[in-house]
């Protein structure tokens, strides 16, 4: 069985290469070359054990591109056909709809040129949808794997987004299918929950039993996030193990009864989850171990989870980019791999773990307990370093006073939801009883979030030089007959202090950085100059713009901004500021004097009072002082009432000029070329997002950019960048970057 994991990792490799790296014709070549290497070390692995495992890893690379092969000739190439075009289709919906940032979101199936697809799109309707309605309409298709940007919709099975273009009719369900009872049985589920729960544990029960984290605040998913337990409000493999031990027991270890009960259970909470990828990896290790009890055969975990990852990919190869579907496996991988090891070390700490009482049995689970967490954070840490930029510090200890009580909790809400179903006022009282845990869980990962350095933002090369480090020591660790875990924790540590000195001094010896962050679909831009730090806009659609901007400031040694300037009081420019004015020092806010009717206007300038930040309204332009230059304030042109007439800033140093120009339309972007000579500007931030309506070739003649930015976010529903405006700019000669495509931009000078 061993085998299989070996061919597992060829396998995956291969299907990571052709999703990330290779394309095209370079696929067929590298897969013959390959073919032909596996012939080779399968004859000389009859001599040579070692050869066997190659041949083994060899035969799964090979047979992982031709499968690649054939998934994207039939899936992504016709999906991407449909990239870009409109057409009328039919989609029915799969799902119930969602409130999103580009209206609401709806996920369904469609046929289109004799092929079906899943989908998810986004249409302008007041009313919900549920599953089984029919949509019918005008779309503009997207595909999800260009080969610029792939997201993580494709790890999903989804290969086609949809906008509504014109009006759509929509046709109520009228027919009952078994496909729309996992989601119809969610439904009553959140339902049941939201009734029975008091409402400030509720949005956590949701997410803990069934992956809802649409309810949660920011300041919950945050703490979450901080404390390394935001897994816990995503239904994945801890969850399946927790079901999985309540089966057993409850059907009192019987074999037989286990299989029967386990195997229909199993697949319907895999069907109301989602069929998510951690939990689909979790459920096919359950199933393959409760085969293994029904055949009485021993349970093989590496072999299972190789099953499983290899199964999961011959599904959808393109699950290798799902980052649930990479921590899931890296976390069991790293659990079987590290895990008897640590613990082993740890209880050779307690002598007298061993025996009955209170005080062994409290060791053995101590032990247990940091062993797994530790030998699933080796592998996870890297992905998380790499996707969300944070590392967090307090994980192991927020694991250890929080893991112990989830079960509790979750056959709690197991139980609210099965009597909900019948009995309200019994639901209630239980819900009352589940709430004082949540709370606990809850209460520990904000106490926790809130310790400094709780997480460490890993963009700087410091922190990432510094994890690399700690991964070479573990490894000459893991490599040496003695072994001193203390030193290695001594020298990670003090590694750890030297890279956060060392990131916090940079800002102060660059003169000039200018970034632009990836806020997704919205505008955040921090330029600091010789100590001295301004910000024009924060926000973004995903609502966490202010704590992605305060984790670059704190991860750069920058815990006070001079001066923040919002162009105009759109969500996407200022909904992360509250968030950011609770985490970072702003000594004065400035503000055009548009909306004043506006509702996040009004919770801004509430924000601003309580953390003690100055309020400037800018009715005429500026000039002010910015250390290494200047920072000129161009005053609104339009009317009060005209939705992008906002403040334009040009900040001025010594090497090179940058224009931001907020949302302007090209209408204000010709008033404000009439009123002023603007100089020449090494950059140029492109006006609302890259919108066809911004960045006129007036402003490209006038300004001169030698490099244009644009911070926009991946598969937005508006288009952005317009073809147009990307036209413009490259017939002006500037070079483009892309928020959408490059992520975080930053210039230094």
């Amino acid at each position: 069985m061993r085998k299989l994991v070996w061919f597992s990792l060829g396998f995956g490799a291969a299907c990571c290469l052709c999703a990330y790296v290779i394309t095209g014709s370079t696929r067929v070549i590298l897969g013959a070359a390959v073919g032909f290497l596996t012939l080779f070390a399968a004859i000389a692995g009859r001599k040579f054990a070692l050869f066997r495992r190659i041949a083994a890893v060899l035969l799964g690379f090979a047979m992982g591109v031709g499968w690649f092969i054939l998934y994207d000739g039939f899936y992504l190439n016709a999906a991407g056909t449909m990239d870009g075009k409109t057409a009328n289709a039919v989609i029915r919906v799969s799902d119930y709809s969602y409130e999103t940032a580009y209206g609401i979101g709806v996920d369904g199936t469609v046929q289109l040129e004799g092929k079906s697809y899943r989908l998810r799109a986004y249409l302008d309707l007041d009313e919900p949808l549920e599953p089984g309605d029919v949509i019918s309409g005008q779309f503009r298709f997207r595909a999800t794997t260009p080969k610029e940007n792939r997201t993580y919709h494709a790890g999903n099975g989804i290969f086609l987004l949809a906008y509504q273009v014109d009006e759509v009719s929509v046709s109520p369900h009228t027919d009952a299918s078994w496909r729309d009872i996992p989601a119809r049985l969610r439904h009553r589920i959140q339902a049941i929950l939201q009734t029975c729960i008091p409402q400030d544990a509720a949005p956590f029960a949701r997410a803990l039993l069934l992956g809802d984290t649409t309810s949660l605040s920011y300041a919950v998913d945050t703490s979450l996030k901080i404390s390394g337990i935001r897994h816990v409000a995503a239904v994945s493999g801890l969850h399946v193990s927790i079901l999985f031990a309540l089966l057993t027991a409850v059907t009192f270890r019987k074999r037989f009864l286990t299989a029967l009960v386990g195997f229909p259970t199993l697949l319907l909470f895999a069907a109301v989850a989602g069929f998510t990828p951690s939990v689909s990896r979790s459920c096919i290790m359950c199933g393959l171990m409760l085969a293994a009890l029904l055949l009485n055969k021993e349970y093989d975990g590496p072999a299972a989870l190789a099953f499983a990852a290899v199964v999961m990919l011959i599904g959808n190869p393109l699950v290798i980019t799902s980052v649930g579907f990479q921590l899931s496996v890296a976390s069991v991988a790293g659990i079987y791999l590290f895990a008897p090891g640590i613990r082993k070390w740890l209880v050779a700490l307690f002598p007298d773990s061993k025996g009955k009482g209170v005080r062994p049995t409290l060791i053995r689970w101590f032990t247990a307990s940091v062993s797994i967490t530790l030998s699933a954070m080796i592998f996870t840490t890297p992905l998380s370093a790499w996707y969300f930029g944070t590392v967090s510090l307090v994980g192991v200890v927020t694991n250890l006073l929080t893991l112990w009580v989830i079960s509790f909790i979750f056959y709690g809400l197991v139980a609210v939801s099965l009597v909900g179903a019948f009995w309200t006022g019994g639901a209630m009282i239980l819900g009352k009883i589940v709430a004082w845990p949540i709370r606990y869980v809850l209460l520990m990962a904000k106490s926790l979030a809130g310790f400094p350095l709780a997480a460490v933002y890993t963009r700087s090369p410091y922190i990432t030089i510094w994890l690399v480090a700690v991964y070479i020591l573990l490894l000459v660790f893991l490599l040496s007959r003695n072994r001193r875990p203390g030193v290695l924790l001594c020298c990670g540590t003090l590694g750890l202090c030297l890279a956060l000195l060392a990131s916090w001094a940079e800002p102060m010896l660059d003169s000039t950085r200018v970034t632009v962050l990836d806020v997704g679909q919205g505008q955040c831009l921090v330029y600091t100059a010789d100590g001295e730090t301004s910000m024009v806009d924060c926000g973004g659609v995903q609502n966490e713009s202010g704590e992605l901007a305060a984790r670059y400031l704190e991860g750069n040694g920058v815990f006070r901004v001079e001066r923040l300037f919002l162009t105009h009081p759109d969500a996407d420019h200022c909904n992360g500021v509250r968030q950011l004015l609770r985490r970072v020092q702003v000594d004065t806010l400035y503000i055009p004097e548009l909306s004043p009717s506006s509702r996040l206007r009004t919770q801004i300038l509430l924000a601003a009072a309580e953390a003690g930040t100055s309020i400037r309204y800018v009715t005429q332009d500026l000039v002010l002082p910015q250390a290494g230059g200047s920072l000129t304030i161009f005053a609104p042109t339009g009317e009060k009432d005209e939705e992008n007439a906002g403040l334009c800033v040009l900040a001025a140093c010594e090497k090179y000029d940058i224009l931001i120009t907020g949302d302007l339309t090209a209408q204000a972007e010709y008033r404000l070329l009439s009123l002023h000579t603007l100089p020449q500007a090494a950059v140029l931030v492109a006006g609302h997002h890259g919108a066809a309506t911004s960045t006129s070739g007036a402003l490209l003649r006038a300004v001169r950019p030698e490099a244009v930015f644009i911070s926009a976010g991946a598969d937005n529903r508006f288009g952005h960048p317009a073809a147009q405006t990307l036209a413009r700019i490259r017939q002006s000669g500037a070079a483009v970057y892309r928020t959408d495509l490059s992520g975080t931009i930053t210039i230094r000078g």
